[in-house]
C-alpha cells in the first residue's frame, strides 16, 4: 500500500456494521419510488424519502420528463454561460421566481451545487458568514469556499447571533445563512428573530435554504419565507427539485442586481453543465400540480399530525420537529444501526442519521412522510416501530 491507501484503510466502520449484519447504505430499490418499494426480494413502506408531495412517481411528471427528452434530447453538453441554455430552463426560472416572490433566479443542476456556487460570491474576506451549528453539508462547504470570516452560533440561539453580529465591524456584510427546515430534526430556523436582527444592524443579508420547506409550508407550498410572511425580508432564497418537485436540480432566487451578478460569477453555474431537459421538465411539471392541487398539501399535513400524534403517545423522543421529518432519537451508534435494519426486517424503510449529520449524542433514524401516505401505512410502520424500540430497550 502506498501512503493515502493506508490512510484510507484506517477507516473500517463500514466494514465493522458490515460484519454485524447492520450496514444501513446503498439500499437497492427496483422500482419507483413511492409509498411502498421493492427491495431485496420484499415489499417495504417508504419512510425515508424526500419527495414530500409524493410526485417522484407521478405519471404526469415521468411523461413530462419523457417529452422534453424526445424534444431536445439527453442532455445539453454544456454548460448554461455558453450553449446550455433551453427555453424550459428560462420559463422554469421566470415560474420559480413568481412563486417565491422574488425578482429572478436561476437554476443549477443541483441543490449542493446552488450553496457551494452561491455563498463564496456574495461575500469576500472582509464580510461575515453567520451560520446555525446545524445547517446542511452544502451549506458549510458553500462558506469553507468563501474568504469571508465565518462564524457559526448554536443551533436558534438569537441571543448568540445578535451578540456575533454585533461585535463586527458596520460596513463589513453580515451574511446570515439558514436552513429553513433543518433536514434531520424537523424544527424551523427562528426566521421572524433573524429578520428582527437584520433590522437592528447595518449590512445584514439573510439567504434561507428552502430544500425542506419548499412544497411543505407557505401558501401553495411556497417555503418557510412565505409561512412567515418574511419573504420580503430575505434577501436570498435557495431551493432544490429532489424533494418536492420530484427531480433533480436546484435554484437561487433574488432581486435582479444579485441574480445577474450570480449568473456572471457563480462558478457551479458557469461551469458546470446545465440541467437534463428530462429533469427540467419534471420540475416544472411538479410545481404546476404543487401551484393546482392544494389538496396535496393537505393530505401531507393530514398524515404528519397524525403520525405526530401516535408517536407521542407512544412515547418516541421525536424533539421539536414541526415538520413532516420526525426524528426518532436513540442516541446510541450501533443501536441506530440496529433499530435501522430491524425496521427494514419488519418491512419499514428508516434511515439511520449519526455524525457529521448530527452530534454524536444525538443519533437517531429519521422518519419522513409524504403527501401519499395514509394512515393505515402509519399505523403499521409505528407499530413495527415500537417492537423494535422496546426489543433495543429504547422505549
Amino acid at each position: 500500500m502506498n501512503l493515502l491507501e493506508e490512510r484510507m484503510a484506517k477507516y473500517d466502520q463500514p466494514q465493522k456494521m458490515k460484519d454485524l449484519g447492520i450496514y444501513p447504505y446503498f439500499r437497492e430499490i427496483e422500482g419507483k419510488q413511492g409509498t411502498e418499494v421493492d427491495m431485496q426480494g420484499h415489499r417495504v413502506l417508504m419512510f425515508g424519502s424526500n419527495a414530500y408531495t409524493g410526485l417522484t412517481g407521478d405519471d404526469r411528471v415521468i411523461n413530462a420528463g419523457i417529452e422534453a427528452m424526445k424534444k431536445y434530447g439527453s442532455g445539453c453538453a454544456g454548460s448554461r454561460f455558453l450553449n446550455g441554455t433551453l427555453d424550459i430552463h428560462v420559463a422554469l426560472e421566470k415560474e420559480l421566481a413568481d412563486f417565491v416572490g422574488k425578482e429572478e433566479a436561476i437554476c443549477l443542476s443541483t441543490g449542493f451545487s446552488v450553496n457551494a456556487g452561491v455563498i463564496p460570491c456574495l461575500v469576500g474576506k472582509n464580510d461575515f458568514i453567520y451560520c446555525d451549528d446545524r445547517d446542511h453539508a452544502s451549506i458549510v462547504d458553500g462558506r469553507r469556499l468563501s474568504f469571508a470570516k465565518t462564524v457559526k452560533y448554536k443551533h436558534n440561539d438569537m441571543g448568540m447571533l445578535e451578540r456575533c453580529i454585533r461585535r463586527a465591524p458596520r460596513n463589513a456584510v453580515k451574511l446570515i445563512i439558514v436552513d429553513g427546515v433543518f433536514s434531520m430534526e424537523g424544527d424551523l430556523a427562528d426566521l421572524p428573530a433573524i429578520v428582527e436582527i437584520k433590522k437592528k444592524y447595518k449590512n445584514v443579508v439573510i439567504m434561507v435554504d428552502e430544500a425542506h420547506g419548499l412544497g411543505v409550508f407557505g401558501r401553495q407550498g411556497r417555503g418557510v419565507c412565505d409561512h412567515f410572511g418574511l419573504t420580503d425580508d430575505v434577501d436570498l432564497i435557495m431551493g432544490t427539485f429532489s424533494k418536492s418537485l420530484a427531480s433533480i436540480g436546484g435554484f437561487i432566487a433574488a432581486n435582479s442586481v444579485i441574480i445577474n451578478y450570480l449568473r456572471h460569477t457563480a462558478r457551479t453555474y458557469i461551469f458546470s453543465a446545465s440541467a437534463t431537459p428530462a429533469a427540467t421538465a419534471s420540475a416544472r411539471e411538479a410545481l404546476r400540480i404543487l401551484k393546482s392541487e392544494p389538496e396535496r398539501l393537505q393530505n401531507l399535513w393530514d398524515v404528519t399530525d397524525y403520525a405526530l400524534e401516535k408517536f407521542r403517545a407512544a412515547g418516541f423522543e421525536i424533539g421539536d420537529t414541526q415538520s413532516p421529518i420526525i426524528p426518532l432519537y436513540v442516541r446510541d451508534l450501533e443501536k441506530t444501526f440496529r433499530v435501522t435494519q430491524r425496521a427494514f426486517d419488519e418491512g419499514i424503510f428508516i434511515n439511520p442519521v449519526i455524525p457529521p449529520a448530527c452530534a454524536p449524542q444525538d443519533t437517531l433514524v429519521r422518519f419522513a412522510l409524504m403527501a401519499n401516505h395514509t394512515r393505515a401505512q402509519v399505523d403499521t410502520a409505528v407499530e413495527a416501530l415500537v417492537r423494535v424500540f422496546k426489543e433495543e430497550g429504547l422505549l
